[in-house]
């Protein structure tokens, strides 16, 4: 057969070693888990950190791939029955492994196991038959091609008829006549296979049988009733002996019939089935991205293939973007703000007022930047995006790293291995960082931070209370863009005069103001709310 390489991620295997020997994923599992991206995928054969790539083609190449399954219902229906057979041949080879070569157990594994494979490549035959002139995607072209010229093969064709007989005759054995010679105590002493039968055993009496005065048609009926291989008043020996019987029968029968022919289809499945069994963690991922995209865009939402730019440009212009977890999450109708790091601006400072979309806004650019870097679809209606080396989260985290350092010193420890891993092509999402000390020393911190990522020249969206940063952003961006580094500006989550929250966030000058008043109040904390709880009635005389 034609050894084509065959990935439904990687255009080459030059593409697919050059992500392997990456030791630095471009998001870890932890960062996965915070923008809400593993939830939303649900893989269980793979790690999401390993699927993301910075290769501007394996990125185009994956778009192409997604296009169709997008317009070919066929084949994300193919990829998903594909999916549970691929893993029962995992599971079945683990089985195998543990049994002896020449056990019984062994050769019907090993029959189980070519049975799978052949419904695995019927699977995918059956499911790109009907649409198989509408692919347009290298990596569904190539798999179609191989699967098809293996089908069409007399070798393939020979292989199934073969395995038919084989099969038809293993499941027409329903049970095994075992003749035990006795010692002298009646005990089993050896045991032999007399026949092996096409019909089940079923319980009587030896009166029974005189009764119906026909021992030569009977001969399927016992003398007495048929006792459990497991269960209260078995001893242990006596199953062993049984058990033993029945595998020896099998490998007496099938022995010479499988063994030879085994040996002969064995290295063949190998060399045509590992290719698919390979690629099991990337089918999982496609099924279950194209699964995403359906649900997302039946909630409403829109989606986009976005246009790849080079990543020295670190663009990411997106309109009408939203976060697509919290889309999946709400019944609400979604909020979609516009967004760009332009020539002017890789670094932004967002405030506004309590639960009025900061971190939803941070998280939708995240995950914007990880969907692009998994070949995705986003989540907004135009998107141009260059590919980031890294993207790096510093989000608020639970104590259990606070005993020994405090919260502040956690804090701090975090951002300073984010300065180690960071790069001037890297993402950065800060949300409510240095919120544990006061806003004096918060805001000090955190403008010698912004400082660093502006010399390095990264894209960063720092979302925050800390308004007295946000005033000193339009000084610290004339900083930086002296000393050869980026832009910084500011945005802010729109709210009314009366406070109410629109979750849109505009590119603006901040206010000033939190608005934390309004939720006290919300919840009865505001000042008469609080006296009146307190006020008592005098006490009585």
């Amino acid at each position: 057969m034609d050894t084509t390489f065959i990935s439904l991620l990687y255009p080459s295997e030059a593409a697919r070693r050059a992500a392997e020997a990456q030791t630095v994923p471009v998001m870890d599992d932890d960062a996965c888990r915070e923008l809400g991206l593993s939830r939303m995928m649900g893989l269980k054969n793979s790690s999401l950190s390993a699927c993301f790539t910075r290769d501007p083609e394996v990125i185009l190449f994956r778009q192409q791939m997604f296009s169709d399954l997008n317009r070919l219902p066929e084949l994300e229906q193919t990829l998903s029955a594909l999916l549970p057979v691929l893993c029962d041949i995992t599971e079945l080879r683990k089985l195998g492994a543990a049994e002896p070569e020449d056990s019984g157990g062994s050769y019907l594994y090993s029959i189980t196991e070519i049975e799978l494979y052949v419904s695995m490549i019927d699977t995918v035959y059956r499911g790109f038959s009907p649409v198989c002139d509408k692919l347009e995607s290298e990596a569904f072209l190539r798999l179609w091609q191989f699967v098809r010229e293996l089908v069409e093969s007399d070798y393939y064709k020979n292989l199934n008829e073969d395995l038919s007989k084989l099969v038809a005759r293993m499941h027409e054995v329903r049970s095994v006549t075992v003749g035990v010679n006795l010692d002298a105590q009646l005990r089993p002493e050896t045991a032999g296979v007399i026949s092996v039968n096409s019909e089940r055993f079923h319980p009587g009496t030896a009166l029974d049988k005189i009764l119906r005065m026909s021992f030569r048609r009977d001969a399927m009926t016992c003398i007495a009733a048929l006792t459990p291989l497991s269960g209260k008043g078995q001893s242990e020996n006596r199953r062993e002996a049984l058990c033993g019987a029945f595998l020896g029968a099998l490998e007496e029968v099938f022995r010479s019939s499988v063994r030879g022919w085994r040996a002969i289809v064995g290295e063949y499945v190998l060399e045509n089935t590992d290719f698919l069994l390979r690629m099991l963690p990337e089918i999982e991922f496609v099924s279950r991205a194209a699964g995403l995209e359906k649900a997302i865009e039946a909630k409403g939402g829109a989606l986009v293939r976005p246009a790849i730019r080079p990543m020295e440009e670190k663009v990411l212009c997106a309109r009408g973007l939203y976060n697509p977890d919290v889309a999946l999450r709400s019944d609400t109708p979604m909020v979609a703000n516009d967004f760009a790091f332009d020539d002017k601006t890789k670094i932004y400072v967002i405030t506004g007022p309590n639960r009025g979309g900061k971190s939803v806004h941070t998280v939708a650019v995240g995950l914007c930047q990880a969907m692009a870097q998994l070949g995705l679809r986003v989540a907004a209606q135009a998107c141009e995006i260059s590919p980031a080396d890294r993207i790096l989260l510093h989000f608020p985290q639970g104590a259990d790293d606070t005993i020994d350092k405090g919260r502040l010193g956690e804090e701090c420890a975090r951002l300073r291995v984010m300065f180690e891993q960071m790069t001037g092509n890297s993402l950065l999402l800060l949300d409510e960082s240095l919120s544990s000390t006061g806003a004096c020393e918060a805001t000090y911190i955190a403008a010698d931070v912004l400082r660093g990522f502006g010399r390095a020249g990264c894209r960063c969206v720092f979302s925050t209370h800390l308004h007295d940063l946000a005033a000193q952003v339009e000084a610290l961006s004339r900083e930086s863009l002296a000393s050869g580094g980026v832009g910084m500006d500011t945005m802010v989550a729109e709210v009314t005069q009366d406070g109410t929250r629109s979750f849109r966030v505009v590119r603006a000058r901040p206010d000033g103001k939190s608005y934390a008043r309004d939720i006290a109040e919300k919840y009865g904390l505001g000042t008469e709310q609080i006296m009146q709880m307190v006020q008592k009635e005098a006490p009585m005389p």
